[in-house]
């Protein structure tokens, strides 16, 4: 069995803790105590006689062999700063969004303090609450370094099928993309706008996301696939996506700052679609939706924003 640790005690880092429980060591290291939070999934881990997942702190976590990221974007250069990471330590990293006012991806931030061949990101559809049920799903693991993909892939549980693909920038802007139509799908629905309305908005979605990635060398592939549009069309369309909740607050005239207390925990969408749009404009990149994402959440009138997306 090989040692993993799980950097990040949220749901999402919680979840990839007990799937790879499954034949795996794992440890999970958070700042603040969540073994209530562990014993649930440790007594599942327990009827299936895996290993339980042990809470350690900070350092011990570092002795490893492998490493999975779990730490929301806009956190994550000052954790990697202050992390003191092994220089050969294996990554997987499970973070999506891109990082406000630099506009940088998460593997710009990553590959700052890690070599590239080390690193790996997954993307794919996945609520943390079907993970945690053991549920079957289909995840892509994406790297430069295609042997480090599937050596990832056989730590995964029976229930999990993963993909290698070498298209890391394709990956990163579906998943971060994606989080940005999930809110403006949460406001579609919100407005009771009907589904001809949310087909046609998650369509131009997926096209505006793929031009976007396809600026930066992105795979039209990777939009078609799990990491594009099967994560838009999962997020886009629940209420166990954050974004999606977002979008549905928004649709009620509910201020921002209102949403995201009571949703407790981080929504991606409402930082990266700021990040989109101001890139965008920086490279000439027709961003519709995004935009008008970001102007609804600093105060433009929802219906004002779809009249322009209609015209």
């Amino acid at each position: 069995m090989k040692t993993i640790s799980v950097f990040g005690g949220g749901v999402w880092g919680r979840a990839l803790a007990f799937a790879l429980a499954e034949k795996n060591n794992v440890n999970i290291t958070s700042r603040r105590d969540i073994s209530s939070l562990l014993a649930p999934l440790n007594e599942e881990l327990s009827k299936k006689q895996c290993q339980v997942i042990k809470q350690v702190a900070h350092q011990d976590a570092l002795n490893a062999q492998y490493f999975v990221m779990a730490i929301a974007t806009s956190a994550l250069r000052e954790w990697l700063s202050c992390a003191a990471l092994p220089q050969d330590i294996k990554i997987l990293c499970a973070s999506k969004g891109i990082e406000s006012g630099s506009g940088a991806f998460v593997s710009d931030i990553m590959e700052e303090y890690v070599v590239h061949k080390n690193i790996a990101y997954l993307c794919g559809p996945s609520f943390a609450s079907e993970v945690v049920q053991s549920l079957p799903c289909a995840l892509v693991i994406h790297s430069r370094n295609l042997a480090l993909s599937r050596e990832f892939g056989s730590l995964m549980p029976h229930f999990i099928k993963s993909y290698a693909s070498p298209d890391v920038v394709g990956g990163e802007v579906a998943g971060a993309y994606k989080n940005v139509i999930a809110i403006a799908g949460g406001i579609c629905d919100g407005l009771n706008f009907g589904a001809n309305a949310k087909a046609s908005l998650l369509a131009r979605g997926l096209v505006e996301m793929s031009r976007f990635g396809e600026h930066f060398g992105a795979k039209m592939e990777t939009f078609l696939g799990l990491s594009g549009a099967g994560d838009l069309f999962l997020t886009s369309n629940s209420t166990m996506s954050r974004n999606y909740r977002v979008g549905l607050g928004l649709a009620k005239h509910k201020p921002i700052g209102e949403i995201l207390k009571a949703l407790g925990e981080v929504a991606e969408g409402v930082i990266t679609a700021k990040a989109i749009t101001e890139i965008g404009k920086r490279e000439n990149i027709y961003t519709p939706i995004a935009r008008e994402i970001s102007l609804i959440i600093e105060g433009k009138s929802v219906k004002e924003s779809w009249k322009a997306l209609m015209s």
